[in-house]
């Protein structure tokens, strides 16, 4: 009988669940490559199935089993939350979005949508890729806020870097999403900048005062 019918997965160290994963026999090779780096298991977490399958010598089946159960991870901690949570500061938004963000190696970009309380109604993703005024149109930022009656929305995105201080494409992309949305009677309440572990948010940074 395996150690994990024995004492239950929680028992099992990061090798041996990762092993177990990918149908390693012995894991000590895994156990010897996540101990000589830093981040251990967040290395994993952080990389696609093409690093992984360098890195730990995997066949493409393999290394694709190890991404799908990590985006299985974010997807169910992100379940956990509340549907319809109510956003009254940035720091709840982070909270919110930061499990689904966490690890991706793109700039992923996203729209809460809300209701006159704040309340959320639909999380829409826009864009994947650099930051970019034509990835990232009004029409389609608009459109969902537009299809269910919204009164106002959160932009969110990620810096793959782990730094989220803004860049000067941030800053033009918040204004002008936010003239758009002062033309059309939705307002951009926030624009949260995730980062790894930390945000910046520029309401927070009086850099949405005007659409208030």
């Amino acid at each position: 009988m395996s150690r994990l019918e024995t004492l239950g997965a929680s028992a099992l160290r990061d090798h041996e669940l990762l092993g177990l994963l990918v149908g390693v026999f012995d894991s000590e090779p895994l156990r010897q490559i996540l101990e000589g780096d830093p981040l251990g298991i967040r290395s994993i977490f952080r990389a696609t199935s093409k690093e992984l399958a360098a890195v730990f010598d995997l066949g493409p089946t393999r290394a694709a089993r190890i991404e799908a159960a990590f985006e299985l991870g974010r997807r169910v901690a992100l379940a956990r939350t509340d549907t319809r949570p109510r956003f009254v500061n940035s720091l709840q938004i982070f909270r919110f979005v930061e499990p689904q963000l966490r690890g991706i190696q793109q700039e992923v970009f996203e729209v809460l949508v809300l209701d006159a309380r704040n309340r959320l109604l639909r999380r829409e993703r826009i864009s994947l890729g650099t930051l970019t005024g034509s990835l990232v149109h009004p029409r389609e930022v608009f459109r969902v806020a537009l299809k269910v009656g919204a009164c106002a929305i959160v932009l969110v995105h990620n810096h793959p870097s782990g730094d989220p201080s803004p860049s000067p494409e941030d800053l033009q992309v918040t204004d002008r999403l936010k003239r758009a949305g002062e033309l059309i009677g939705v307002r951009v309440l926030d624009h949260v900048i995730v980062g790894d572990g930390r945000y910046v948010s520029l309401a927070d940074r009086g850099h949405l005062a005007a659409a208030s």
